[in-house]
């Protein structure tokens, strides 16, 4: 019985050791979003910051405190634009608060604190004119 306090006393003292040096955002988020990309009509040619990603229906994750232009492409189309955008989630910030400094620094070093603001983004192209 005692050794299973001492074990207890060893995990306790793991956990809150890993809170005190590592972000809420971090530990609860990391620094990556799913983000799925769908098109009307299929098969549209993905670029994400002109750079080719693929083609839909596709799924990437993407890191969360980085802004994205989306960029859809199909022959006969014309092409679709969209912002990524992200933002801060306002919990990360209030639970690195109550641990403290080291917290606010790591999850704002990182990016633990912010996500993606949409985690699907679909575009409908028209066709050429």
């Amino acid at each position: 019985m005692k050794q299973f306090s001492s074990l207890c006393k060893v995990i306790a003292t793991l956990l809150i050791s890993i809170f005190l040096v590592t972000g809420c955002g971090l530990i609860f988020h990391g620094t990556k979003d799913p983000v799925n990309f769908t098109s009307e009509p299929e098969k549209c040619q993905v670029y994400i910051n002109g750079i080719f990603m693929g083609t839909t229906p596709l799924m990437l994750e993407l890191k969360s405190n980085k802004t994205y232009i989306v960029e859809f492409r199909k022959d006969g189309y014309e092409r679709k634009v969209f912002n990524l955008t992200n933002s801060v989630n306002g919990g990360y910030i209030f639970l690195d608060v109550l641990f403290g400094l080291w917290p606010i620094v790591i999850d704002a070093a990182t990016g633990g604190w912010y996500t993606l603001d949409y985690d699907l983004v679909h575009g409908n192209l028209e066709l050429e004119k």
